[in-house]
Parts: C-alpha cells; structure tokens; sequence
C-alpha cells in the first residue's frame, strides 16, 4: 500500500504516534482511502466521490481531513470555510457585470483545483445561504470535488435560517456528490491528557485582574499603545497593543460590528488575543416576527408571517465569539479571556446553545499547553 495515502497514514499515527483506535475513524478513513484512490486513477470515477465528515466536537474531523489534503498529489486548497467564503464574496464583486458570476467563479476553480478541503461547513447568514444554495451545484458540474467537515448533517444546516428554501438545493447537491460519514466514536479527543496552561480566569471584582501581567510576559517588553487599532474600515477600542499581543475588552470587539471576515485580519496581525470582562452569556430569550413580503433584493419572496428564532440579549456578540473562538483555533492563536463567570456557565442554554458546544470544547483545549505549538 502506498504509505503516503491516508489509511496508511492513519495506521501510522495509531501505531507510532500515540493515537487512540477509533471504529468511526477508521471508517471515515477508507472512505477517504477511496476517494483518494478514485482521484489518483485507481478506481473509476462516480458520481459520489466527495466526502461530508460530520460529528461532535472533539472526534477528529479535522484531523483526519487534514491527513486527507496532505496525501494529495492533485492541485488542491484546504481552507476553513470562514476564508472561503471571504475569496467568493470579494471575486462576486471582481466578476460583477459578468453573465454569470457563480458560474465564471465555479469555472476559475476547476482549472487552479481538483479538491477543496473545507473546515468548519456551517452556514448562519442569509447572503452566504443564497449563494451556496447555487455555488455548490455548479462546482460539483465543474468536476470539483469537495471533502468537508461540519458539526451538522447536511440535512441540518442552516435549519432555521431565513429562507432556508433557497439553500436547499445546496443541501440536494451535496447529498448527492459526497459520501456523508458520521465520525463519532463516543470519545472527545480533544479531552486527552496533556500538561495544561491557564489562559481562562474568573475575575473577583474585588481585585486586580490577571491580564495585565499575562500582557507583560507575552509582549515581552515590546512598545505598546492604547490607541484604537484599525481593523478593516473600524477602530478597535483597545486596553493596550504591541506588534503581536492584543488585549481588549469583550464589549469592544464582540458587542460592535465586527465579522469574521475582520477576525481573519486580527489573527493574521496578532501571536495572541487577550479579552476581559467577558459577562455571563446566556439571559432570557424573547421572540421575534418578520414581516410579510420579505424580498432579499434580488428575488421577492412571499413569506407570510414568520418567526423568527428566540434570541437573548447577547446572542449578537455571542455569535461573533464564536466566530473569533474558531478562526483563533484554526489559526493556532490563543485567546487569554477574564470572565464573570466559570467557562461551563459562559452560555448554558438558548438559541446558540448547539454552536456553542465547539466554542467551549475549543476553549478547553486552548487550556493546554500544547495549544498553538507547532507539531
């Protein structure tokens, strides 16, 4: 067997590298094996030959994908699906004026890739929903090939969105061209043993904080400001910044208009992230209505009276500490973070309880030591 494929690389890590077996690892991977073997020749092309990896937090997903791209000697991206997104939207605006955008963007793929390896498939704003609701269909025709790893099954994505009827066919394309895999073996393996790190404090109003002397050691007496940093078009209210620590408070960067796409930019800036004054999360969630008639500004759609999800005060910023929690851990970059309460009572239940299930497995892993250290 060729020891660069994935299942000899997976048996590798088992048997060398301290890996745990894992029954719903090893099928995901033949399943990878058998996309790897249909992209290099070895097998005939089907129909279904992308591969949707979903579960748990903490199963692997990311891991195993990652070996996947590594083994590939086909032009291939892996990207986490925030990044993604940003590359479609900025060449939609280079295209604008083109026939047809999605399919000039669809075919300006094929030819750099013959795999995309996407890293966090998950789908929350209307925008990206429509355009998804095509864009997967016309890189599919194109002969893209995708493997992807979501918390959700297809069928779930996006559930409750607004809408949710233009992204449908996203979900029919997907289901149709990828192999859809569930690795949950029962084990959070983000939990395994390693020497731990504290980069989460309760604070005790009482006292003086912690972030300070943490903000000292890592600048390591490096110039420092407490301007505004400038991030996209936006000041950022900083408590203090160097060229590589930033620390600001949780109200100044997660409760203003800030996206991922600007989240992006801080990790590509800073070597570590310091946040205070995070509140308790999770409070009493109320109801919300749409109009009738809602139009989308490209397509009028007859919605009747629809609700809306129950939010919290803090689902906003919530939604944005998410977003900043993923790009940190997919980028290596810990976050330092003083809050009013324990981690496991930052949100305990609500709206976004699902999604923030990742956030507090990722926070837990950036508890030690091994977090953001080069393997």
């Amino acid at each position: 067997m060729n020891t660069s494929a994935p299942l000899a690389m997976y048996r590798q890590a088992i048997a060398r590298e301290g890996y745990v077996s894992d029954a719903a690892q090893l099928r995901t991977v033949e399943q990878l094996q058998h996309c790897y073997e249909t992209l290099h020749g070895n097998v005939a092309r089907e129909l279904r030959c992308g591969v949707y990896l979903w579960g748990p937090v903490g199963r692997g997903k990311t891991w195993l994908m990652d070996m996947f791209h590594r083994s590939l000697k086909v032009p291939a991206r892996r990207q986490h699906f925030h990044h993604f997104m940003r590359w479609v939207h900025i060449r939609l605006f280079q295209l604008n004026g083109t026939s047809d955008p999605l399919q000039a963007l669809a075919m300006e793929l094929s030819e750099d890739v013959r795999v995309l390896c996407f890293d966090e498939l998950f789908v929350a704003d209307i925008g990206d929903a429509i355009i998804l609701g095509r864009l997967f269909q016309v890189m599919f025709e194109q002969g893209v090939v995708i493997v992807a790893t979501s918390n959700q099954p297809p069928h779930q994505l996006y559930a409750d969105g607004f809408n949710r009827e233009r992204f449908l066919p996203a979900i029919d394309a997907i289901e149709r061209h990828m192999h859809v895999v569930n690795v949950d073996g029962g084990a959070d393996h983000r939990l395994r043993p390693g020497v731990g790190e504290q980069r989460y404090w309760v604070r005790d109003p009482r006292e003086d904080g912690v972030l300070r002397s943490v903000f000292d050691r890592l600048s390591g007496g490096a110039t420092a400001t407490t301007e505004p940093v400038l991030i996209g078009r936006r000041p950022l209210q900083v408590v203090c910044s160097s060229d590589s620590v930033l620390w600001c408070r949780f109200a100044d960067l997660c409760a203003q208009p800030f996206s991922a796409l600007d989240f992006i930019e801080l990790c590509d800036r800073y070597q570590a992230i310091l946040i205070g004054d995070v509140p308790r999360l999770g409070s009493e969630q109320h109801e919300g209505r749409i109009a009738r008639g809602t139009e989308d500004g490209a397509v009028r759609v007859e919605a009747g009276d629809r609700e809306l999800p129950k939010l919290a005060a803090h689902d906003d910023s919530v939604r944005r500490f998410i977003a900043l929690v993923d790009e940190c851990y997919d980028r290596g970059v810990p976050l330092y973070l003083e809050a009013q309460v324990a981690m496991d009572e930052l949100y305990t239940e609500g709206y976004l309880s699902f999604a923030f299930r990742r956030t507090l497995s990722r926070l837990r892993e950036m508890q030690l030591q091994r977090f953001g250290k080069a393997d």
